[in-house]
């Protein structure tokens, strides 16, 4: 039996990178997908799962929109009967300096990786409860908890999400529902895949790392599938950090 078999499951942003690989992951261990991205390169997403003898389907979501959240629960219980898992994972990055980051970039990256956040953790409320409990994970960064330059709009949607999660975790574990929130550092993903392609910001980022190289998705994907899993039973309002040691310096 797989660690997450039978558990439904809806993963934001899975078009690629984390997303994709989480999906992926949790599909192996059973868990059937709703997989959801505004790109709707999604969809190869779930051909592979399909492929590989799993259970998809994908959804087109703006994670920003009310009513895309509605149809997704909505489909989601529809097609598999519930939501037991919710990886809100999909999010933007700026690279910028405070001072040239204009209004309208700093309200579009908290629209997309706070508001989302948001959104996915309210409207997972009432379908987990129906199930007697389930898992939110959140996808925050190590920027949401330690500062770099360059990134500040960033940082402070990513330190958001670590209160949105701390204050969702206090008032839904009464339901049964765990919500966690999940901390990786340099990943290489085709979000930061401009990063590492230059030398001096690549150093510049891997330098505090202590394993001194980027992560991997799959290693992200399998700290969501424990967040997922039972086996995280006893786990709520947690921080996970997966990030080779970058925040240890």
């Amino acid at each position: 039996m797989g660690r997450v078999e039978g558990k439904i499951c809806i993963v934001t942003g899975a078009a690629n990178g984390i997303g994709k690989a989480t999906a992926q992951r949790l599909a192996s261990e059973g868990g059937k997908i709703v997989a959801t991205d505004i790109d709707k390169e999604c969809q190869k997403t779930v051909d592979e799962i399909v492929d590989s003898g799993g259970e998809a389907i994908f959804l087109p979501h703006d994670v920003t929109k009310e009513k895309d959240w509605e149809m997704v629960i909505e489909q989601c219980c529809s097609r598999f009967g519930g939501l037991d898992v919710l990886i809100n994972n999909a999010g933007v990055l700026l690279m910028k300096p405070l001072q040239e980051t204009s209004l309208e970039e700093w309200n579009e990256i908290f629209r997309v990786n706070v508001t989302s956040i948001f959104l996915g953790t309210k409207f997972a409320f009432e379908p987990m409860c129906t199930r007697n409990g389930g898992s939110i994970v959140n996808l925050s960064s190590i920027y949401g908890l330690v500062g770099a330059p360059m990134a500040a709009a960033y940082e402070a949607s990513k330190g958001a999400i670590r209160l949105v999660t701390t204050g969702a975790a206090t008032e839904y574990a009464a339901h049964g529902i765990r919500v966690n929130s999940l901390h990786p550092g340099v990943i290489d993903t085709p979000m930061a895949e401009h990063l590492l392609e230059d030398t001096e910001i690549k150093n510049a980022v891997l330098g505090p790392t202590l394993l001194g190289r980027a992560g991997t998705a799959d290693e992200i994907a399998n700290a969501a599938l424990y967040l997922a899993s039972d086996e995280s039973s006893f786990v709520v309002g947690t921080e996970m950090v997966v990030d080779g040691g970058y925040t240890c310096n």
